[in-house]
């Protein structure tokens, strides 16, 4: 019987800085998904009639940076099955093996750290409104003093 072997998650998380990494990225490795998330509605809800929390968390996904993704892949149905999930996880009585199933779809949907890095996805930088940057440009800087400034110059052979 076989043993050992590379899995789909076993090694570390591709690091976008890695050297290795980054010849991936020269050849479409990487994606960046837009900082201010999906911007259409979101699609129709295709499992059975869902309840108001359900519909909550599909409307909050869909408007996330990773739907994006989700949209060009056609994971719809994976995500209403997470929203769905999740609803269930939340309640007081929530079983384990549903709570360990939430965790798994954010690993797949790409909503944890450890899932955006094997998606090899990255979040583009926010934009800073324009009043927002121009109030930082014009609001001096003031230097905290550090223990090198507090140290006395003394001239060689003078003091002690």
């Amino acid at each position: 019987m076989p043993r050992g072997g590379a899995r789909a998650v076993s090694g570390p998380p591709p690091d976008p800085r890695s050297l290795r990494s980054s010849k991936a990225a020269d050849k479409g490795g990487w994606r960046t998904l837009p900082a201010e998330g999906r911007q259409a509605p979101a699609p129709e809800w295709p499992l059975t009639t869902p309840s108001d929390r359900e519909m909550d968390l599909w409307e909050d996904l869909w408007s996330k940076p990773q739907a994006v993704a989700w949209e060009d892949m056609g994971q719809e149905l994976e995500v209403a099955l997470f929203a769905r999930t999740l609803a269930e996880a939340e309640r007081a009585d929530g079983r384990v093996d549903v709570k360990k199933m939430v965790r798994g779809y954010l690993d797949s949907l790409g909503l944890s750290v450890a899932g955006m890095n094997r998606n090899r996805w990255k979040v583009a930088p926010a934009l800073e409104e324009p009043a927002e940057a121009a109030a930082a440009s014009t609001v001096p800087t003031v230097r905290r003093p550090s223990a090198r400034d507090r140290l006395k110059v003394v001239p060689s052979g003078e003091g002690a």
